[in-house]
């Protein structure tokens, strides 16, 4: 190609002649017979030099691109327009001299007006009333900027209406744009803009559609067709029956005009010719319901909830969406492909797609809030409701009007709450914020109680409850079975699930603490009733049962409130992304991990000393006792653990959250469509809960490290230290004398124990030796039997619930 001249004389020649031209062009157009007029020419002259000269270019709708946090494996693709800008040496040399060819044989010897060609076209369009355009490839490419700079729709139609007017605004700006870039700038723009049908805008796109391939892939006959689809995409289709022969005619028109301009030789134009046209017509999916997989679109979803909900894209949602869907990103999400997989298999297992109990499972990072994998057993998808396709409606409300359900299919956001789902219930893993409460006000975990098998309390609810006292309006919770829970201290309690331990421990320290470190974790209160409760430390000190987890929550605030203490106190909001990069490879902070520290680390690490009991691990301290309520979750994950049980009312849910140090996992079995459920939900069973919950962090740690947690300080675990007063063989009112003198809280045990001493007389203390000033001693009777030796029980036998009413819970 040869140097273009941008001399002053040759610009001024090439406006003089346009000007000139121009008058004809437009006198033609309305005054046929004085066209050649002198007037006529010094008008248009006049005219084209008032022209505007500058071009106002705005970056042309680009496709946005979802990533797993590998940075490799797709998960979606956003777009209003699908598009891609690429760079020139990126695009195959075939394709820039096939668009040349045809479209514009002069490309690189005019200075974006051909004005051989506005002249000739001129002559043909008065000889035989033809209309040449004479547009070059220059003029194009202003007439598609002018298009998408244009902000109103009277704009857009005035730069592509075919008007001589138009021309003439086209020609001056081309002119410009030829001084202001190189030939090979306005190339790479045209071919990033231009139309290719099939939902294609720009050669990277088009190349991807048609041919699976990018563009720097594209052979001679491949660019030949896409060159040749631009004056025509909809008439040359050649995905279409009636536009295939056509596609075909124009792609060998194309590629003999290769040959024209020396691009290629006559050699390789036959052979490319007699390549069969083959297209793939694979449209680029878009939005979440066709993500890469169908069950990451609730991952998706929730990434363009988030996304909806940042400022840094706009003030408005519109604004933001259009970021979204324009803006050219490349955002690497936070979605673990390892993790995800697995809770997806994790969750299908234990409930099929076409069950009406939702298994949901969400796993967050500790430390990072970086959101690593949704799953829940449903497709992500719309009901056709032309051709419905799931199930009438659990809620009998519904199934009476003939009210579909959201199974198999749905796109609410069932792990994430929003759109009215609000959440579930999660039972007695909201005992941890109660343990988190006491630590603060000084409580130890060694802290230990006679739990009754009722506690009644002075939590005052309504009388008519099946929880309250009878006869009363106290709030009366029960254990499992209505079995006592004897002696129990925060591990042992925590591992059995001891009611009626954690309402004293929580009507001690106020509901109200127990309710700020449950918002401090994370958990989000969405209903009238659960934000009125959480409103007010007036409202939030008579919630009762609240340490029995009757607030509603989701799978994601549960998993990131436990991750919360599993980074030692550190909050991180929830975010779904890893890396977002603009279209010209920067970096954005939004980005970034946004933690604050909530609790302090000798709280966290206490709590989760306590939760290492449940799921089967020992605290640093070995205190667990011997009963867990889930405690083969350690065997199978293979890695320190810490985690809880839940189970409410009628077994109306069941969660398990189970964590480690790298990853959080929670998990909620329950019926979005209809809370009240007749539906038992299981926990250990195949079809139970806890299943998908250890299955998923089992997979999601293959390969990484098994990193303990660090152990709590003395002071926090055991708290101030006395000795106990040896009181063996002491009548039983002295020995409750000295245990109360020494500053414990002495209960007598109603069972009889072998013993040395006499009959009905102290046999010795449990515990033995030394506990937490302030903390309960058991006096254990002798039944004067002889041979025994009395030993630190640790207590009766606690039941395992999680919620009021004396049913079984977690």
């Amino acid at each position: 190609m040869r140097k273009r001249d941008h001399n002053v004389l040759t610009n001024a020649a090439s406006l003089l002649v346009c000007g000139l031209l121009a008058g004809v062009v437009v006198a033609a157009a309305a005054f046929p017979a004085v066209a050649m007029s002198g007037l006529a020419a010094k008008a248009g002259a006049e005219t084209f030099g008032a022209l505007p000269t500058e071009l106002t270019v705005a970056r042309a709708p680009q496709i946005s691109y979802l990533l797993a946090s590998d940075g490799k494996t797709p998960l979606a693709t956003m777009y209003d327009e699908n598009r891609r800008d690429v760079k020139l040496a990126d695009i195959s040399p075939y394709m820039q001299k096939a668009i040349i060819a045809a479209e514009d044989h002069e490309f690189y010897k005019h200075n974006g007006v051909d004005i051989n060609g506005v002249a000739r076209a001129f002559v043909n369009n008065q000889s035989d009333g033809s209309r040449q355009g004479a547009s070059t490839l220059t003029m194009q490419y202003v007439r598609l900027a002018i298009a998408y700079s244009a902000t109103h729709p009277a704009d857009v139609v005035a730069a592509t209406e075919d008007t001589s007017a138009r021309k003439l605004r086209e020609m001056r700006l081309a002119l410009q744009v030829d001084k202001e870039f190189s030939k090979d700038e306005i190339l790479t723009r045209y071919l990033n803009l231009a139309s290719f049908g099939n939902g294609a805008y720009g050669i990277y796109a088009a190349s991807q559609v048609y041919f699976g391939k990018p563009p720097s892939k594209l052979k001679i006959e491949e660019a030949a067709l896409l060159a040749g689809m631009v004056k025509a995409p909809t008439t040359n289709d050649p995905t279409t029956e009636t536009g295939y022969p056509l596609a075909k005619d124009r792609r060998d028109y194309v590629i003999q005009n290769m040959v024209d301009i020396k691009a290629i030789t006559q050699q390789e134009a036959d052979a490319a010719k007699a390549v069969e046209l083959k297209v793939k017509d694979k449209r680029t999916p878009n939005g979440c319901v066709a993500a890469n997989v169908n069950s990451w679109g609730f991952f998706c979803d929730y990434f363009y909830r988030w996304w909806m909900q940042q400022e840094t894209f706009g003030s408005t949602t519109y604004d933001r969406e259009r970021r979204l869907k324009s803006g050219g990103y490349t955002v690497v999400t936070s979605i673990d492909v390892q993790a995800q997989k697995g809770a997806d298999k994790a969750v299908r297992r234990s409930k099929s797609e076409n069950s009406k109990e939702a298994a949901m499972v969400a796993v967050v990072e500790p430390g990072s809030g970086r959101v690593r994998a949704l799953a829940v057993n449903r497709q992500f998808k719309l009901d056709d409701p032309k051709n419905p396709k799931n199930k009438i409606s659990s809620d009998p409300a519904k199934s009476r009007r003939g009210i579909r359900g959201n199974y198999p299919a749905t796109v609410n956001p069932l792990l994430s709450g929003g759109d009215g789902i609000t959440g579930y219930q999660a039972g007695s893993t909201f005992k941890i914020f109660t343990i988190v409460a006491a630590l603060e006000k000084g409580i130890p975990l060694s802290y230990s109680f006679n739990a009754p098998q009722q506690f009644k309390s002075e939590y005052i609810i309504d009388p008519s409850s099946k929880a309250a006292c009878p006869g009363t309006h106290f709030y009366c919770p029960t254990n499992s079975g209505l079995k006592a829970g004897g002696v129990q201290n925060m591990w042992t309690a925590f591992a059995q699930s001891v009611n009626t331990y954690f309402v004293p421990l929580q009507q001690q320290v106020g509901a109200e603490n127990v309710v700020d470190a449950a918002k401090r974790a994370g958990i989000q209160f969405r209903t009238d009733e659960d934000l009125r409760l959480s409103g007010t430390k007036q409202d939030a000190h008579q919630w009762g049962a609240f340490t029995l987890g009757v607030a509603q929550t989701t799978p994601l605030d549960l998993a990131n409130a436990y991750a919360t203490l599993a980074a030692d106190g550190k909050y991180c909001e929830p975010i779904p992304v890893q890396e977002i990069r603009d279209p010209d490879g920067n970096k954005l902070d939004i980005a970034n991990p946004r933690c604050e520290k909530r609790f302090s680390t000798d709280v966290a690490r206490a709590a989760v000393d306590a939760a290492r009991c449940p799921v089967g691990d020992n605290s640093a301290t070995s205190k667990c006792g011997g009963s867990r309520t889930a405690s083969v979750v350690k065997g199978i994950v293979d890695a320190p653990v810490a985690g809880k049980t839940g189970t409410t009312d009628s077994e109306k849910t069941a969660a398990l959250v189970v964590m480690t140090k790298q990853y959080s996992v929670a998990g909620i079995m329950a019926d979005p469509d209809w809370p009240q459920t007749n539906v038992q939900m299981k926990h250990s069973d195949r079809d139970g809960i806890n299943p998908p919950v250890y299955e998923t962090l089992r997979d999601a740690m293959k390969g990484k490290d098994r990193i303990n947690f660090e152990p709590p300080g003395q002071k926090i675990s055991e708290g101030d230290q006395r000795s106990i007063p040896d009181v063996k063989c002491q009548p039983v009112d002295t020995a409750k004398s000295r245990i109360k003198g020494a500053g414990f809280e002495p209960v007598v045990s109603e069972a009889k124990v072998p013993s040395t001493c006499p009959a009905g007389t102290a046999a010795g203390t449990s515990p033995d030796g030394r506990t937490i000033k302030g903390g309960v001693v058991t006096i254990q009777v002798s039944n004067g039997g002889g041979g025994g030796t009395p030993g630190n029980t640790g207590g009766g036998t606690p039941g395992n619930t999680g919620r009021p009413g004396g049913r079984p819970g977690g």
